[in-house]
């Protein structure tokens, strides 16, 4: 009975993990989701459900994964190092696999439940899916018996692979593109995906095999092409492979058009050289269910986006940078000397009328005041490998810990009353913005705005004085733009209350 398994899922706040937990809670099962930031777990909406437990943990620290898988029955495995704390993934992804194998064997688990890639076998099998290939053969060498599940790309709303497909599309009404354009794959949509992890426990007899999994189509990327220029109302668009074009070349365009990050659209780019078409359907009689084919799963994405039904996106992966250091009173401890722009202003408002507007910062919004000022610096960081402004936000009206919010991160969201934003530009240092809405008299609220900066080196003094004149600009403007957002006029002048070294 579900109520009697209790299922491990590593990685539950990446794309799959976080729509995966609900969906065992849903079915009655008790869950206890993994993931390095308990801040960004404790924003999910399930995450006060009484069945579920939630665990800060890192796959590379044994000690306390083996902690972790004790109590459990079933794990599923579900990360990757693909991020730009790992740019060496395959190293990582071997350590987190070997320390998955050594702690549910210690745990005395019935099974793991692995989402991995499709791809051939092969010499010229691509980096990422030979991480992929080689994590599966880890994760069954161990005593614990593994399901394996292999997709090739997964479309839904958010994901990495339909982002670069949905940009691509719509930035670029003319392609010169590398020749994988026409490498035939079969793409599944990820509700096929979650439905095969889901009643993979209701199935013994999956336990131990190996299973390629795929929609109803085999297509090439060309033909996703025209399929999403047709679905989202768009002229056809013309593509023109050559053969010039290398992975690393592939990536930096994607990169350049794509709010997908180099790091990981390379990998990306280097997989879809290699065909991934399933090689036996043999999980379609074990598990049957409607398979949506490529047309319907990329107008239930755009659809999703469109109602901001966003469920996950591939940018909630990763941890939260560390913030301790915006708080430290001693700059030692913080690193060295940090510097501070702190402004206000009072306002005849209440702190929900000045939140509603706060919390829905960058993305389509924008920032209230000297957009093009942001887009250019958006540009700059892009230019220079940075995420730039082109991730936008995941939703036009809620935040949680771990959004990405243009180039920036939400660590925390303490709503009417806090919002606190770490940069993740290229900087020669870090940088963090606060926003702090207290109420001063039944009626009037101050909005606080705090930017601290801890420079990396001469440079990191040189970029701070250089932009400081901006500061007044882009930042006194901002606070007023929250506050004319909000339908106040009912504000005293903005007052500066520091712009110094702590």
């Amino acid at each position: 009975m579900p109520s009697e398994l209790k299922v491990l899922v590593s990685g539950a706040s990446g794309y799959i993990g976080s729509r995966l937990v609900p969906r065992l809670l849903e079915r009655g099962y008790k869950v206890r989701a993994l993931s390095r930031s308990y801040e960004k777990l404790q924003g999910f909406s399930w995450a006060s459900h009484p069945r579920v437990e939630i665990l800060a943990q890192d796959l590379l620290d044994l000690e306390g994964l083996t902690r972790a898988a004790e109590g459990c029955d079933v794990a599923y495995y579900l990360v990757h190092s693909m991020n730009s704390q790992h740019r060496n993934f395959s190293d990582a992804d071997r350590q987190a696999a070997e320390n998955m194998v050594a702690a549910c064997t210690k745990a005395e688990l019935r099974r793991i439940i692995y989402l991995g890639g499709l791809g051939e076998q092969d010499d010229d099998l691509s980096a990422h899916l030979k991480s992929r290939a080689e994590v599966g053969h880890i994760l069954q060498s161990g005593s614990v018996p593994v399901t394996v599940f292999r997709a090739a790309m997964i479309i839904g709303s958010g994901s990495a692979s339909f982002e670069i497909l949905r940009y691509l599309v719509e930035r670029l009404p003319f392609m010169i593109t590398p020749k994988w354009v026409r490498t035939p794959s079969q793409p599944i949509a990820v509700r096929n995906v979650l439905h095969y992890l889901l009643d993979s426990l209701n199935h013994d007899e999956t336990t131990g095999n190996v299973y390629d999994i795929g929609g109803p189509e085999i297509l090439t990327y060309q033909q996703l092409m025209d399929i999403y220029a047709e679905e989202a109302g768009l002229t056809s668009r013309l593509v023109i492979p050559v053969p010039f074009f290398t992975p690393r070349l592939s990536s930096y365009w994607i990169h350049l058009v794509t709010p997908v990050p180099s790091y990981i659209a390379r990998p990306l780019a280097d997989g879809l050289r290699n065909p991934a078409v399933c090689k036996e359907e043999r999980i379609r009689e074990v598990i049957p269910q409607n398979l949506i084919g490529c047309r319907e799963a990329i107008k239930l994405a755009l659809s999703n986006l469109q109602h901001e039904r966003v469920e996950s996106h591939w940018t909630d992966a990763g941890a939260i940078p560390p913030s301790e250091w915006f708080y430290a009173g001693d700059p030692d401890w913080a690193g060295g000397t940090r510097y501070e722009d702190k402004r206000s202003l009072t306002i005849a408002a209440t702190k929900e009328e000045i939140w509603q507007p706060l919390v829905r910062l960058g993305g389509k919004t924008g920032w209230y005041y000297g957009d093009w000022l942001w887009k250019l610096r958006g540009l700059m960081d892009r230019l220079v490998g940075g995420v730039g402004l082109s991730r936008g936000r995941r939703h036009g009206r809620e935040l949680k810990p771990g959004d990405a919010l243009d180039f920036w991160r939400v660590v925390a969201v303490e709503p009417n009353k806090r919002l606190l934003l770490t940069a993740e530009m290229k900087l020669p240092g870090k940088a963090m913005l606060e926003f702090k809405i207290e109420e001063t008299e039944p009626g009037h609220i101050k909005l606080t705005q705090t930017a601290k900066f801890l420079p990396s080196g001469l440079l990191g003094l040189a970029y701070w004085w250089a932009v400081t004149p901006l500061h007044n600009l882009v930042f006194g403007g901002m606070l007023r733009g929250i506050v004319s957002a909000a339908g106040s006029t009912r504000c005293s002048s903005i007052e500066m209350l520091g712009l110094n070294s702590v």
